[in-house]
């Protein structure tokens, strides 16, 4: 297994361009050099001696791989030989880590010299359902003085589920002089003083993005440490940050910044405080609005909203509406016509009627984020209307088991007969038919993420009674681009005999309360060759399925398996079959005795080119 592999795949985020202007330099040099002319004239002359082939080659290889993005063709070239291994890292400009404890600090900077961009993940998905102690892991300081040391020249950081500390922001504040973008995904462990030490000495960050992240508030102002001259901000997202803030230098901030285009709010900014900053900034593409409700001044006026929105002739992503009043809803229609993101994931109290007075006036939206409060009447509006959709999530307002929820078959079927070009769906519901299912898996075959979260446990088909087999059997063949996948309701072992027979691409697969036996599990692990990352939760899988992947562990990015039917000695086994395996088994600090005391509780597998973690709590054994 080749740093590559840890290093090069993601679903998530698409590659960027590598700036590899050194790369053509050298290139423009070999071509003077291996000319083969005489230069002079006279009895005098100089030669110009050609290199080795090897460096020839050497040097055509890094003009060429110039032209590479893709992660997983720069590892597919990494492999080839010793000298396109060595061509591929000096010519890489950005790295991404999958795990961050797949590999250490250490061998990414010693292997990639020139990088500019890291992008590093640590925890596994399951922290975001409380599902992994807080506790468990994924620091970022041990990246951050392995990076500062080794890449002064980087410019861009994305972490998601890291632990980062406002010491690590101080860091990178000192060690980058050329820092330009900090994005911070669903992480934790740092606060508004270091935003405002990021604020004041990255002179030139042009994106400071904090996406669902916890922001602890140490009553300091990070808003107005920000230069007082002109920046270069690009994007601003504060809308997770649960703290106050200086609206005045917020208002300030954003006249200094021409260049602003994203800029998302928290819920203390109020829709009067929203429209003095759309008239101050026309230029915006991407706006989060904040709370959207009205302000705490009695007395104050409220102005013309949807003129400040008629004036943002740019706006194409909107979302916040956090603590929304559905009465100022109209503001937005004049930016409607041109959205192609709409986001109304935190807008739990808007009602059938008021969210289809705004979608049906969305015709180019491709991307929806909408609570099942909108009920099946609404999605049939989108249906209607939004001919365009590539992505559609809708989200439970009350995420129980025995919760009545206002979504079902029906909105599920309206949007595979209006949305023939959807892509990705995540649909959570308390009641689905196999019809519904294999009429999107007909009517949608360009699907790639299909995830129906049925939320009662081992729901069948409501009308027949039937298991749910049939539903995912033909999302999994009828939908040939299909790489992600999770299945809920009752499913029988057929249902992932179908997954193994015709699931050939997919590379996630998230499954829950589902399968009869061991060789539910079987038939995926022996059938799915491109499978990565498999999240399994409270499924009747033992050891025998656990021993059915062997084969294949080495080629996944990790096993998730919680309340299942492991144990201890068949996690043992597979830790000494597979010494390149890391094999987590995690209880919680507070555990009594478990119920079913001969499983374990969790258990983690990753592949790893370092070995197991120097920093595993108490309650975590690495067998």
């Amino acid at each position: 297994m080749s740093s590559s592999e840890e290093m090069s795949e993601d679903e998530e985020r698409p590659p960027c361009p590598s700036d590899l202007s050194g790369g053509a330099a050298k290139s423009r040099n070999c071509c003077a050099v291996t000319d083969g002319s005489v230069a002079g004239g006279g009895g005098g002359g100089i030669f110009h001696f050609s290199p080795h082939p090897d460096q020839v080659l050497e040097n055509v290889l890094e003009n060429v791989l110039c032209f590479l993005t893709d992660r997983r063709d720069r590892n597919a070239a990494s492999l080839v030989s010793k000298s396109w291994y060595r061509a591929e890292a000096l010519t890489r400009s950005e790295v991404y880590i999958g795990n961050c404890y797949a590999v250490s600090p250490g061998r990414v900077t010693a292997r990639f010299k020139r990088v500019t961009s890291v992008a590093i993940k640590g925890k596994p998905r399951f922290a975001d359902f409380s599902l992994l102690p807080p506790d468990w892991g994924a620091h970022f300081a041990p990246w951050a003085s392995v990076l500062g040391e080794a890449y002064r020249g980087l410019e861009k950081l994305y972490l998601k589920r890291m632990s980062i500390t406002d010491d690590d922001l101080s860091l990178l504040a000192r060690c980058f002089p050329h820092f330009k973008e900090l994005v911070l995904v669903c992480c934790d462990g740092f606060g508004t003083s270091g935003l405002a030490i990021i604020a004041r000495d990255c002179r030139q960050i042009r994106v400071l993005d904090l996406i669902e992240s916890e922001v602890s508030d140490d009553e300091v102002d990070w808003i107005s440490f920000f230069p007082e001259n002109k920046t270069c901000l690009e994007s601003l997202t504060f809308d997770c940050v649960e703290c106050p803030i200086d609206f005045e230098a917020l208002e300030r901030l954003v006249i200094r910044s021409p260049s602003l285009k994203r800029l998302r709010l928290n819920r203390f900014v109020s829709i009067t405080q929203l429209y003095r900053l759309m008239i101050r900034a026309p230029q915006l593409t991407n706006l989060g609005t904040g709370s959207f409700g009205p302000s705490l001044l009695i007395d104050e006026q409220d102005p013309d909203y949807a003129s400040a929105f008629s004036a943002c002739k740019s706006i194409v992503c909107l979302s916040g509406f956090r603590e929304i009043a559905p009465e100022y809803l109209p503001a937005i229609y004049p930016v409607c016509c041109n959205l192609t993101s709409l986001n109304f994931s935190y807008a739990a109290n808007i009602n059938t009627e008021q969210f289809k007075s705004v979608i049906s006036r969305c015709h180019k939206l491709q991307v929806l984020w909408v609570f099942d409060s909108v009920c099946d009447e609404g999605l049939q509006a989108v249906a209607a209307t939004c001919k365009d959709l590539r992505e559609i999530r809708v989200f439970p307002i009350e995420a129980r088991e025995d919760a009545d929820a206002p979504v079902s078959e029906v909105g599920l079927l309206a949007i595979s007969e209006g949305c023939r070009k959807l892509q990705s769906i995540l649909y959570f519901c308390q009641r689905m038919t196999n019809a519904a299912v294999i009429a999107m898996s007909k009517n949608c075959p360009d699907l790639v993420v299909f995830r129906l979260c049925i939320m009662g446990r081992h729901l069948p088909d409501h009308v027949t009674g039937e298991p749910m087999d049939e539903g995912f059997g033909a999302i999994v063949k009828n939908c040939k681009k299909l790489t992600r996948l999770a299945v809920s309701g009752l499913l029988t072992d057929k249902a992932f005999s179908y997954i193994g027979q015709y699931g050939k691409l997919v590379r996630t697969l998230s499954v829950a309360f589902a399968g009869n036996s061991d060789l539910a599990l079987k038939y995926v692990l022996e059938g799915c060759p491109k499978l990565q990352k498999l999240e399994i939760r409270d499924c009747p899988f033992g050891d025998l399925a656990l021993r059915s992947g062997l084969h294949h562990y080495h080629n996944m990015r990790f096993l998730w398996l919680s309340s299942c039917r492991a144990t201890l000695q068949g996690c043992q086994e597979i830790a000494r079959q597979m010494p390149r395996l890391v094999v987590e088994v995690i209880g919680w600090e507070d555990e009594e005795e478990s119920e079913n005391g001969e499983y374990v509780n969790t258990l983690y597998m990753y592949r790893s080119l370092d070995g197991p973690r120097a920093d595993a709590p108490p309650f975590v054994q690495i067998l």
